[in-house]
């Protein structure tokens, strides 16, 4: 893959982390191919997007022409046949193996043989998502953070059957964007989710032990470790659902209890208590 990635990319995916990328793309000066196969999360991924912008404008982080711009690069779309002439596309569709796996799949038919594939997944085998296609060479983990918009990390993942030039590629990519490459290999919650999950497990743990009420143990990490935000109220912004998957993901791969979701986040999840996107998780957000 000797070829620049080019000013087209493709994004499948326009959920919360498909459309944070998309936009980050976007703002970057790339054109979009936006990809969701139902016209309703089509209209709703876009909506998205163009609200973030507008909040960015808002807080002075860009200029309504600099939206404008954006907004013109976006070309939202119901059919994988719009990435064919895209130099790569970024999947965040729903993190299920045999999903993703079909998806990279019915790629390799679309997209041309030096097209970059990247995969955002959290918890799944990028290697096993790159053996779904008959060029796994071009296949790489792109890991990014949510709100992509502005964290500015991106774990870049290696398999073992991808081509040096494919990660040199992938890295040069989120340089473009404005992001900050950070290469790693294919295991069980690459760098940050690793640490972070047992460590957001931990806290649940000392919650239910009675240490401290959910904000003193948010206070003390914040002020204590200079988190710019609680183990617990993180929880609530990734997605209490998010965390119990995570979680099951590293303890199906590790068999090491700090990585077993604790019960109740299992039970928060029941309850349909998803953090700040429910309205409520270990904290009040008013009705959403």
């Amino acid at each position: 893959m000797d070829s620049p990635v080019g000013e087209i990319v493709g994004v499948a995916g326009l959920g919360t982390m498909g459309a944070g990328i998309a936009e980050v793309c976007l703002r970057a000066g790339l054109s979009v191919r936006a990809f969701e196969p139902d016209e309703e999360l089509l209209r709703s991924g876009c909506a998205s997007i163009e609200a973030s912008l507008d909040k960015a404008v808002e807080r002075g982080k860009a200029t309504a022409d600099e939206r404008a711009a954006s907004l013109a690069g976006l070309r939202p779309t119901t059919s994988l046949g719009a990435f064919s002439d895209c130099g790569a596309v970024l999947e965040a569709v729903t993190e299920d193996l045999d999903v993703k796996q079909g998806l990279v799949s019915e790629l390799d038919a679309i997209v041309a043989s030096d097209s970059l594939i990247a995969t955002n997944t959290s918890a799944l085998s990028v290697t096993a998502i790159a053996a779904a296609s008959a060029n796994p060479s071009r296949v790489v983990g792109l890991h990014f953070f949510n709100p992509a918009q502005v964290l500015p990390l991106v774990e870049v993942v290696r398999t073992d059957l991808a081509s040096e030039s494919a990660i040199e590629c992938a890295a040069r990519l989120v340089e473009q964007i404005g992001k900050t490459p950070v290469h790693c290999g294919d295991t069980p919650g690459f760098i940050v989710n690793r640490i972070l999950i047992p460590l957001l497990n931990d806290a649940v743990r000392a919650f239910d032990e009675g240490t401290a009420d959910a904000a003193s143990i948010d206070t003390a990490m914040t002020l204590g470790t200079n988190w710019p935000i609680g183990p617990l109220a993180l929880i609530d912004l990734i997605g209490v659902d998010v965390q119990v998957h995570a979680s099951e993901a590293l303890w199906d791969a590790y068999r090491e209890t700090r990585f077993a979701p604790p019960a109740r986040l299992k039970r928060m999840v029941e309850a349909g208590h998803l953090g700040r996107k429910s309205g409520r998780g270990f904290y009040e957000y008013g009705a959403k």
